[in-house]
């Protein structure tokens, strides 16, 4: 056989066996329906209505009225009615509703309103301001209970619906993304874990709902960062396991209780990590001590550099402030600081942080 011929007959073989395994590819896609040759869900649905049909009626609006007085130029005073408008979400069929503190704050008249059209009056079971979170209380027959997710297997790209009552517009759905998780330094409440999105978020949809594609709950949706330039539609929820742990606070106690050591605290510098010989992103700074806090008792000193609680390496000043928040008061927590370069050690024992708040005003 020729030299010629030989290299045609394996040019004929070797189109034969890439054209064998392009219809073996696509005949196991097309017999496994799942994925496509880019990764991509080829059964990604099209709709969310099975999502919103499972969610929208567990989301209720909610309507509040303030007494506001003004005092014009002359120095009269008049007093005037104000009317907000929010949203909330039913948790369980015993009729608790979970709403944002701010929504409900200062309220003197709130009225939920149902998908049905039902109009109820509830009770305030607790509020928690350091997470923006309200739980109320509605007494009606034939709730629909939203079903509940997992915050904590989110992930970046996953698909989410807002749903609430932003202008007055009941049961309005938005679509977006999972944008990030964990986000905090926002300075909007005390502690802070959103998660953020792209769904639109507007006035009205505070204490509503960010469910995911199955329609179970993620999260209660709280803030927006408004529209200016350069800035599109970011807004955040707060994830639904801390909520569940609120919620359950509010229904034992009325408040949820959290570890105080009167500490205040800043993150430090990078020369001075190398100064103090820490390794990056370890230890806080105290810039105040409470006089008679718990951590005073303990012999805790301004300028001290709190490197662990209970064993746990502190690493920002949030951190540390969450940390000592997931203890109940009266807890004994192992401090580890470095004082003038030398390392100490002492147990406080934490206050409460709500009694510890009511007596510093």
């Amino acid at each position: 056989m020729s030299r010629h011929s030989v290299q045609q007959s394996l040019l004929f073989v070797t189109r034969c066996v890439v054209i064998g395994l392009a219809i073996a590819c696509l005949v196991f896609l097309v017999r496994r329906g799942t994925q496509s040759p880019f990764g991509t869900t080829a059964g990604a649905p099209t709709s969310y209505a099975e999502a919103v049909a499972a969610s929208a009626d567990s989301v209720v609006n909610i309507y509040t009225t303030r007494l506001v007085t003004d005092v014009d130029g002359s120095g009269v005073a008049s007093t005037s009615r104000e009317f907000n408008l929010g949203s909330g979400v039913i948790i369980d069929s015993d009729g608790y509703v979970v709403t944002n503190h701010h929504v409900v704050e200062g309220a003197g008249e709130i009225y939920v309103l149902l998908a049905d059209d039902r109009v109820a009056t509830p009770v305030i079971i607790g509020e928690d301001s350091d997470t923006d979170l309200a739980l109320l209380k509605i007494d009606l027959e034939d709730l629909q209970p939203i079903r509940l997710g997992r915050s904590d297997q989110l992930l970046i790209g996953d698909v989410v619906l807002a749903i609430g009552n932003p202008y007055g517009l009941s049961q309005t759905v938005t679509q977006g993304i999972i944008s990030a998780t964990g986000r905090g330094a926002l300075n909007l409440t005390t502690f802070e874990n959103y998660i953020q999105t792209d769904a639109a978020i507007n006035s009205g949809n505070s204490g509503g709902a960010l469910v995911n594609a199955r329609g179970e709950l993620i999260g209660i949706n709280t803030a927006v960062i408004s529209r200016e330039v350069n800035i599109q539609g970011i807004s955040f929820a707060i994830p639904v396991n801390l909520v569940n742990g609120v919620v359950q606070a509010l229904k034992r106690d009325g408040r949820v209780k959290r570890g105080w050591l009167g500490l205040t605290m800043t993150n430090i510098s990078e020369a001075d990590w190398r100064r103090l010989g820490l390794p990056p992103n370890s230890g806080v700074l105290l810039t105040g001590v409470n006089e008679n806090g718990p951590a005073s008792n303990a012999g805790v000193q301004r300028g001290d550099v709190l490197v662990s609680i209970n064993g746990r390496e502190v690493k920002t000043g949030q951190q540390a402030l969450l940390t000592v928040a997931s203890y109940q008061p009266g807890t004994a927590l192992n401090l580890e600081l470095i004082r003038g370069g030398r390392a100490v050690q002492t147990v406080a024992y934490a206050g409460d942080r709500i009694d510890a708040e009511n007596a510093l005003r």
